[in-house]
């Protein structure tokens, strides 16, 4: 007999109770133990190992099933992932969420709920939410206004991957919010972002990433009145192509932490200049990009700004350049210090063969012979000896014997020699050394 839709229908209740029961759950035993009274019919066993974070996520979920079984057994729980399920229907999230009391963090992520509204009077069973993630659902902005206007405790929100292009305005603001993540939408123009200011007036945490915001468009005070709180703001893989834009983000009065990377204005820029040009224009800012910015750094990047600019004629110059000149003065170029290895010039002899040959003095003497040997098609077998031109009346040449002693240790200097002996003539020709 093939099976009807009802019989396929998911339930929170049914899932919970596979999920966290005895026979399934891998929690030893007096752990997370909710002894419940078992009413006739209902599907949850009479023990429910449930931790206060329940996890239930791709699970197939598209009906709460009975209130008074998720009361029952959720009365300590304040985290719930329910993300990757089937719920297209408020009304079913909404018995879910009014039967955990204490339920503090909500997840509903990959759930279909495009187009599906949400009624103001259901929406007052999240009141007692403080984080709230809604990524890649689809939900429209008139549902999001509806949500925080019942939520007085949110504090944090997540809006990513919902295809957002422009951002819609409410009535009502929503002052507890604090972090705003809306990352990988469509957003592209600053007026839209500036929307978020009007709308959360106590932001704090401001993540934009993966838009295509291609400016920081408001003056100083609107700036200062829009976001008075904010501290960090994420703009990587935006669209900021311009540096009045960066000097724009000092007028928000509290920022100390920006994100900024893969943004156009950036991508002819060194790695160095990179961090180094973005932290003289932040002078306030204590994370760059992830990485906390000591006194020291900040004082090196503010040097290098000025070398930078200072060559450059004086109407492109940006403003901070006489700031910055203003506490350093103008400063002389950096020397240019040549840490390549010194070459050493030396004269070798092999029998009525003299050849000029420059030597690194870092490496040994057996580097020494392989590099003569294919340079001067030398044989495998052979002897070297060192003369010193100035001592060699004195001590007679020196033999370099060992293979892995660094040539600098023998006190090599330009115009000194190297005699090549074969080694099957070895001793007859250095006897007459």
């Amino acid at each position: 007999m093939e099976s009807s839709d009802e019989d396929e229908v998911r339930t929170f209740v049914q899932v919970l109770s596979e999920k966290y029961n005895p026979e399934n759950f891998p929690y030893g035993q007096g752990v997370g133990v909710v002894v419940l009274p078992r009413p006739p019919g209902s599907p949850v066993k009479d023990r429910l190992f449930l931790p206060s974070a329940l996890v239930l996520n791709d699970s197939g979920i598209s009906k709460a099933g009975d209130r008074q079984d998720i009361a029952a057994s959720c009365a300590h729980v304040v985290e719930l992932d329910l993300s990757h399920n089937q719920l297209n229907d408020w009304g079913e999230i909404g018995t879910i969420v009014s039967s955990i009391p204490h339920l503090d963090f909500l997840n509903l992520s990959m759930n279909p709920l495009s187009g599906v509204q949400l009624e103001p009077n259901m929406a007052e069973v999240f009141s007692r939410v403080r984080r709230l993630v809604l990524i890649n659902t689809q939900v429209s902005w008139d549902t999001v206004h509806t949500l925080t206007q019942h939520t007085p405790e949110l504090e944090e929100l997540f809006l990513c991957l919902n295809g957002y292009n422009s951002v819609s305005e409410s009535q009502t603001t929503c002052p507890s919010l604090r972090l705003l993540q809306i990352t990988d939408n469509q957003l592209q123009d600053w007026a839209e972002v500036r929307k978020f200011g009007l709308l959360y007036p106590s932001l704090s945490t401001l993540v934009l990433a993966n838009n295509s915001v291609d400016s920081v468009g408001d003056t100083k005070e609107t700036l200062e009145h829009l976001f008075p709180n904010l501290r960090s703001i994420n703009l990587n893989n935006s669209g900021l192509s311009k540096w009045i834009d960066i000097e724009r983000l000092n007028f928000f009065p509290k920022l100390v932490e920006v994100k900024a990377k893969g943004i156009p204005l950036l991508q002819s820029y060194s790695t160095e200049e990179r961090r180094s040009l973005l932290l003289a224009q932040l002078p306030s800012v204590m994370v760059l990009n992830g990485g906390a910015v000591s006194n020291g750094e900040r004082e090196d990047a503010e040097r290098f700004f000025i070398r930078y600019y200072q060559d450059c004629p004086e109407q492109e110059r940006p403003e901070r350049y006489r700031i910055l000149v203003s506490k350093y003065g103008h400063l002389a170029p950096l020397a240019e210090v040549d840490l390549r290895p010194r070459l050493t010039m030396v004269v070798v002899r092999w029998g009525d063969r003299v050849e000029t040959v420059s030597l690194r003095l870092e490496q040994t003497v057996g580097d020494l012979k392989k590099h003569l040997k294919g340079l001067l098609q030398l044989p495998n077998g052979m002897r070297l000896f060192y003369i010193d031109r100035e001592m060699c009346s004195m001590f007679g040449p020196e033999e370099l014997k060992c293979g892995t002693r660094a040539l600098h240790s023998y006190g090599i200097r330009d115009g000194d020699e190297i005699l090549v002996v074969p080694r099957d003539k070895s001793r007859c020709s250095s006897s007459g050394l």
